[in-house]
């Protein structure tokens, strides 16, 4: 059997028609849009509405910029748009349309944070199912699912805004990873809590990893633990008992699926 997998697309389509070349399944970890494009400022959801110019001053910020003043120059470029919620829906269904176009038959896919769950069964057609915090039997292996990523303890999800990409509370999160039981292979957007795997050393900051995945590994001992979202890990993978824990990679950048056999 063999399945390839991947994650973090951010807006690929091209390699995603590719990655099931070969392949028996095909297992997308999340992150199909692309949001904010840091290297190509023209492209992504923001490059077509605001210009790469005023992407590139987003990014600088984010870089540079303290938090109070990248949240008030997002809110001036939104404020510039008369109807800022329909341009962004507009935009992210063109992407979706595009993306889930790419996809082939049999598709397992979970939504990463840069991701709207909800518009998902409008785009998956047959041969593409989604799951979260549900498992599915690929093989003969069972295979459970997460998706999402997490908010900082305290924080809760924001009710306005133009657009809300998918964190979630930690007991939210914690409720799905409960839901799976005798998984064979884990299968999540975002990273266990070890710090080698959830640390970036591009953007020097570590991700928030989760606990509930790391305790679902040491109690149930899947074989892999696959996931995506640290972009630039500062290890791949990771040995937790007899799991092996695996960073896909950046899909985006790469084009190339990681592959499981068995």
């Amino acid at each position: 059997m063999r399945v390839h997998v991947v994650s973090d697309v951010h807006g690929n389509a091209e390699a995603l028609a590719r990655a099931g070349d070969g392949a028996d399944a095909l297992i997308v970890l999340g992150d199909l849009l692309d949001f904010v494009d840091y290297r190509e400022h023209h492209r992504g959801i923001l490059g077509a509405l605001f210009g790469p110019e005023k992407v590139g001053e987003f990014a600088r910020l984010r870089r540079e910029g303290t938090r109070d003043e990248t949240i008030t120059y997002s809110r001036s470029l939104w404020a510039s748009l008369e109807d800022p919620e329909s341009a962004v829906d507009e935009a992210i269904r063109e992407q979706y349309a595009t993306l889930f176009g790419a996809m082939t038959a049999p598709t397992y896919a979970t939504p990463g944070n840069v991701d709207t769950p909800a518009l998902w069964p409008e785009f998956a057609g047959d041969g593409i199912r989604m799951l979260d915090g549900e498992a599915a039997e690929i093989g003969g292996l069972r295979f459970g699912f997460v998706g999402g990523a997490l908010l900082p303890d305290g924080v809760q999800p924001r009710r306005g805004g133009v657009w809300h990409p998918y964190l979630r509370t930690r007991d939210d999160f914690d409720a799905s990873v409960g839901l799976l039981k005798d998984i064979d292979v884990l299968c999540s957007h975002i990273p266990p809590a070890l710090p080698e795997l959830t640390y970036d050393v591009v953007a020097r900051r570590s991700e928030l990893g989760s606990a509930s995945l790391r305790a679902l590994i040491t109690e149930q001992r899947p074989r892999w633990s696959v996931f995506g979202h640290v972009h630039q890990p500062l290890s791949p993978r990771a040995r937790l008992g007899r799991t092996e824990c695996r960073n896909v990679g950046h899909f985006k950048e790469t084009g190339q699926p990681y592959v499981l056999r068995w």
